[in-house]
């Protein structure tokens, strides 16, 4: 405590009566008033309720569908504290979309690519130290397409619901926290609405990610469809943000290159399948198929010379060939045929004829 002080502190002790000098109060005030500097210049810290800042990074790449990018404004609908940005061009590594996400202040990512106009790939980061996934999209169903009957209200913030799969496998337990960390809205985000309106389901099934929105309808738990709707398949897992070493990789894997080449294998097979069915039959075929018979000779040389030949064997008593050339009995019927006329159904029968027997005559 400074001498000053000390010595107005015993002066009023000895005498209690005596009334404060001018000089003393300026002491006093001079001691009373706040430093001029302070040891930090930073504003004191305010209490919020919004203490899970997650702000999540959604945007794609040149060059995607119209459908996929449809896609990619019902996932930013969804999601309240996601933040756009412009399209990233193909040329640049992904390693990019880092120095991005910290220019934006987000500490998370979606980021889709498309391939070919037909492939889409989705990349799940957190951005600050990792992990990240990457994911190839397939089954795609925007909002508009699927005209379901559920909705919700822009900004709610949704329940997150997992397959008990998440549990069993170390990859699963991995990616749901990283889903609950991205696709969870921070409660008292000021952009979120303060209640709970839809659930966000996450189902394994056949090594894939099934991803599908509903509305609660009532209060006893009863489900209504809203959209999007796909399906992720993991590829790999990686320690850092898009990038870094591969925590896992998904031997069951096979690219959409490497199916559309089997389908074509496929259809290949089928053409060679059928020249070789060719080969084998010109193989197989035997080059005499009927024994020849003596009556076909008949059409082929001079009828008259033919004609006095069987007359000689006639004569001889040889009548095989006459057997031979008589033509078997036709029998013909006549059947019923219903004729429509202007007046109705009419059912019209033709005479009954006799069985005619047709036989050839002797030449």
């Amino acid at each position: 405590m400074p001498p000053t002080v000390m010595k107005l502190i015993q002066s009023k002790i000895k005498n209690p009566k005596r009334k404060a000098s001018s000089s003393d109060k300026a002491e006093t005030e001079e001691q009373e008033l706040p430093a001029p500097t302070r040891f930090s210049d930073e504003s004191p810290a305010k209490k919020v309720k919004w203490t899970n800042r997650q702000r999540l990074l959604v945007f794609a790449s040149r060059g995607i569908t119209f459908q996929q990018r449809h896609l990619l404004e019902n996932l930013r609908s969804i999601l309240p504290h996601s933040r756009t940005e412009s399209k990233m061009s193909k040329q640049e590594h992904v390693s990019a979309i880092n120095e991005i996400c910290e220019m934006k202040n987000c500490n998370k990512c979606i980021y889709m690519t498309s391939a070919k106009k037909t492939d889409l790939y989705m990349w799940i980061s957190n951005v600050a130290a990792g992990p990240s996934a990457k994911f190839l999209v397939q089954n795609v169903y925007t909002m508009g397409e699927l005209k379901l009957t559920g909705n919700s209200l822009k900004g709610s913030r949704p329940l997150l619901s997992f397959d008990k799969s998440f549990e069993e496998l170390p990859h699963y337990q991995l990616l749901k926290e990283l889903l609950v960390q991205v696709f969870g809205t921070p409660n008292h985000h000021p952009k979120s609405q303060p209640f709970f309106d839809h659930v966000l389901s996450f189902t394994v099934l056949d090594n894939r990610i099934w991803f599908r929105n509903y509305q609660i309808v009532a209060e006893d738990g009863s489900l209504a469809e809203i959209g999007p709707r796909f399906v992720l398949q993991p590829i790999k897992i990686f320690d850092g943000s898009f990038g870094g070493a591969t925590l896992w990789e998904n031997a069951a894997y096979k690219s959409p290159n490497e199916y559309r080449k089997q389908l074509k294998r496929e259809l290949g097979s089928k053409y060679a399948a059928r020249i070789s069915a060719k080969v084998e039959y010109e193989q197989r075929r035997p080059e005499k198929t009927h024994e020849k018979r003596h009556l076909e000779e008949i059409f082929g040389s001079d009828p008259i010379e033919k004609a006095m030949e069987i007359s000689a064997r006639r004569a001889e008593g040889n009548n095989d060939i006459e057997k031979a050339l008589d033509p078997p009995t036709v029998v013909r019927k006549l059947k019923t045929k219903k004729v429509k006329t202007g007046a109705g159904k009419k059912l019209m029968k033709k005479k009954n004829l006799k069985k005619t027997v047709i036989k050839k005559k002797n030449v």
